[in-house]
């Protein structure tokens, strides 16, 4: 149950490329964006490959950890990342990151209405009485 003291927004941001760590964002952010609250996915460093398109050199094999999850019953990276989309989660980029990681804006998927922008973008972001987590 949602009460009034709890945040009125989620910001989350991606740092790490552990499969699981990125897939586990995506858990928090449907639920967050189902109970009606806005999410924010910052997405930095190697956490942006999580957002390449399959074949860019350094994307992550979401096939085989998807069927793992699939076999235990637990929703996949794709339907995730599906939900989130559906359900309006923003999805912003790092422009240093993309730099950092020798990426371009056209190695993203773009199937998902990603953004670009630096840290700046994602502070003005965020809300004073949202929750910010660094992942």
């Amino acid at each position: 149950m949602v009460d009034d003291r709890s945040p009125d927004k989620l910001s989350l941001v991606l740092y790490s490329g552990d499969p699981g760590k990125i897939h586990y964002a995506f858990v928090m952010a449907s639920a967050a964006a189902a109970i009606g609250r806005p999410v924010t996915l910052f997405f930095t460093m190697e956490a942006i490959r999580a957002l390449a398109k399959p074949g860019t050199a350094g994307a992550p094999d979401w096939q085989s950890l998807d069927r793992g999850f699939a076999a235990k019953n637990v929703a996949t990276f794709a339907e995730m990342l599906d939900a989130s989309v559906e359900m309006g989660v923003r999805f912003l980029v790092c422009d240093l990151g993309l730099r950092a990681i020798g990426l371009e804006r056209n190695q993203l998927r773009s199937d998902i209405p990603v953004e670009t922008g630096g840290v700046v973008t994602f502070l003005g972001d965020a809300s004073k009485h949202g929750a910010t987590i660094f992942i």
